[in-house]
C-alpha cells in the first residue's frame, strides 16, 4: 500500500532545482506527491532533471526573474503552497583575498535571492504554506577562510527570523534549515578559492528527508542539530 503524505498534491516552487541539494529535494517531494515547477538557470540541465514537473529557465538573481517563477507556479497548479529556495553559491578566502565583484555575488545569490523570492511569493501564498529557506551550520558557527560567505548565509537566518513573524500573520510559515556540510558537489565549484579540506558530509537525500519531514510537522527551524541522529 502506498503511504499517502500531508505534501501530496501540494504546489511547490523548487529553485535551484539542478543543484546537488536541489535534485535530492525534488526527489523527495516528488517522491511524497508533490507538483512541482521546477527553477534553474541552466535550461539544458534543468531538463535533463529524471522529474515530473515544470521547468522554468530563469536566473534568480532579480525581483523580476523571482516574481515569473512565483507566476509560473500559480500558472502550473493553480496556487502556490510551498517556495524550497536551493540556490547558492560559494567563494573561498579570507577577505582580503576576495574581490568585491565575488563578495558581491555572495549576496546577491545567498542573501538576496531568498528575500526577493519571498517577497514574490508571500501575497500568493496559501494559508498554511511555507517558505523554506537553507541557511545552513555556517549561519551558526562562522569560520575563517569563509567570513564573508557565512556572513551572506547568516544574514538569511536573520531574515528568517524576522519574515517568519511577519508571514505569520498571513498563516505561512518560514523554515530556515541549517545542515551541516552536505555533500553537494558546490564546493568544488567555488566562485573563487579553493575548498579547505573536510571531512565526508552528510548525503543530500538524507538532509532533503528531514526537511520534508519538518515540511509536514509543525516544525519551523531546523538547526544544524536536527540533521544528525
Amino acid at each position: 500500500m502506498t503511504a499517502t503524505h500531508p505534501l501530496s498534491g501540494a504546489s511547490v516552487l523548487l529553485a535551484g532545482a539542478t543543484g546537488g541539494l536541489g535534485r535530492a529535494l525534488g526527489a523527495e517531494l516528488h517522491r511524497r506527491g508533490a507538483s512541482l515547477t521546477l527553477v534553474a538557470r541552466d535550461a539544458v540541465r534543468l531538463d535533463a532533471l529524471q522529474l515530473a514537473g515544470a521547468r522554468v529557465a530563469l536566473d534568480l538573481r532579480s525581483p523580476e526573474a523571482c516574481a515569473a517563477a512565483v507566476s509560473a507556479a500559480v500558472d502550473q497548479c493553480g496556487r502556490l503552497d510551498i517556495v524550497v529556495n536551493a540556490v547558492g553559491v560559494v567563494a573561498f578566502g579570507s577577505i582580503d583575498e576576495l574581490s568585491i565583484d565575488t563578495m558581491e555575488e555572495l549576496f546577491l545569490t545567498n542573501t538576496f535571492v531568498p528575500i526577493m523570492l519571498a517577497r514574490a511569493a508571500l501575497p500568493v501564498l496559501q494559508p498554511g504554506g511555507a517558505i523554506v529557506n537553507i541557511s545552513g551550520v555556517i549561519a551558526e558557527v562562522n569560520l575563517p577562510g569563509m567570513a564573508a560567505y557565512g556572513a551572506s548565509k547568516a544574514a538569511v537566518r536573520s531574515f528568517d527570523e524576522a519574515l517568519a513573524r511577519e508571514a505569520r500573520r498571513r498563516k505561512v510559515r518560514v523554515l530556515d534549515a541549517r545542515p551541516p556540510h552536505t555533500e553537494t558537489g558546490l564546493a568544488e565549484h567555488p566562485l573563487a578559492g579553493t575548498a579547505p579540506r573536510m571531512p565526508p558530509g552528510l548525503e543530500p537525500a538524507l538532509v532533503a528527508t528531514v526537511i520534508c519531514d519538518a515540511l509536514e510537522s509543525a516544525t519551523s527551524d531546523l538547526p544544524s542539530t536536527a540533521f544528525v541522529s
